[in-house]
């Protein structure tokens, strides 16, 4: 038999458990009824204080319940969770009807475009790709390219100078005085890197910018050769319909020196804004390799002759996208990047 305090308690617990609509709502019915201040288990713990006639009945009777209440428990939590799991997954559920959603995707910035085009164009000519360090040494970067030590390229205003000996490399011709230390003629190698000025930031000036330069060096090598190479460059970069012109000019590391013009390809040499009406934009600086400068590297200028040529990516890059601002490569807009995608 039953005793009235347990049945009463009993009653309440199975009323509790029946109206139960989550697992959250059962544990707190465990811990209510048989937690360690449950009522059970408070009657349970409080059978010392009953008559002695009465405590073996109650105990019984109390223990019976509990074995019950637990069992009840334990189907209903089981019954809950999964009718949670249920609801769970129908929320999360995929709707496989509804089209994917294709993630963005990446595109080669500007100057990375330019840069592989130009090297592409020059290895299909069996030009080399070298590279170099952009710390360099100062005999490398001035000295043995016939930059004396008072010529104002060596102002502390234009190169960026770690020590005494030692620099951010203003420009990619070092790399041109390692690769002919290590190697004998003939010689085609194109040099691109990343390069450093003291240049305060504007519409066409940065402090760190890019270059391919060029050189070939062999027996016979003549400004002949330079023309009908920078004139196919023209073609595969600009269009077939591009023209190049030679102005005289001055390097300390070629003689004679020429800059490279290409006919503006906006308005064909008719004269625009973008080529300041004179119908030509300039691209490039180039020309014959200075004796002395052969003379550094253990080559007999009696013997080779060679020709170089430098030209900014970022340069070319605002030639042929029709940017007139050069922070605009820098600055990581993505309005602006989205336009090469």
């Amino acid at each position: 038999m039953g005793h009235p305090r347990v049945d009463a308690i009993a009653r309440e617990a199975r009323e509790a458990i029946a109206a139960a609509g989550s697992s959250a709502e059962l544990e707190a019915i465990r811990v209510r009824f048989l937690g360690r201040g449950g009522a059970l288990t408070q009657l349970l713990r409080s059978l010392g204080v009953l008559p002695a006639g009465e405590r073996p009945s109650v105990g019984a009777a109390a223990n019976e319940a509990k074995r019950e209440l637990e069992a009840l428990l334990e189907t209903g939590l089981a019954e809950a969770l999964e009718t949670e799991r249920r609801r769970l997954r129908a929320r999360e559920r995929q709707d496989l009807t509804l089209p994917g959603r294709r993630p963005p995707w990446g595109s080669l910035h500007p100057l990375s475009r330019v840069h592989d085009e130009i090297v592409s164009i020059f290895m299909g000519l069996g030009f080399s790709v070298v590279l170099g360090p952009e710390i360099e040494s100062d005999y490398n970067n001035f000295e043995a390219l016939n930059i004396p030590r008072d010529h104002p390229a060596r102002d502390m205003q234009d190169t960026f100078y770690l020590s005494e000996d030692t620099l951010l490399r203003t420009h990619t011709s070092p790399v041109q005085i390692r690769a002919m230390q290590v190697q004998r003629p003939p010689v085609r190698i194109i040099v691109p890197g990343r390069v450093y000025r003291r240049d305060v930031p504007d519409m066409s000036h940065s402090p760190v910018f890019h270059q391919v330069e060029g050189l070939a060096v062999d027996r016979d090598i003549s400004m002949a050769d330079l023309k009908g190479t920078l004139e196919l460059f023209a073609h595969e970069m600009f269009g077939p319909g591009s023209r190049i012109r030679f102005r005289p000019s001055f390097f300390p590391f070629t003689e004679p020196s020429a800059e490279v013009d290409v006919r503006c390809f906006i308005c064909g040499g008719a004269g625009c804004r973008t080529c300041k009406q004179s119908g030509w934009l300039e691209i490039l600086g180039s020309g014959m390799v200075h004796p002395q400068v052969l003379r550094n590297v253990g080559y007999d200028p009696e013997e080779v002759t060679g020709w170089a040529f430098g030209m900014g990516i970022e340069r070319v890059a605002m030639l042929r996208y029709g940017i007139d601002d050069i922070r605009l490569f820098f600055e990581n807009d993505l309005r602006f990047l989205r336009q090469f995608a």
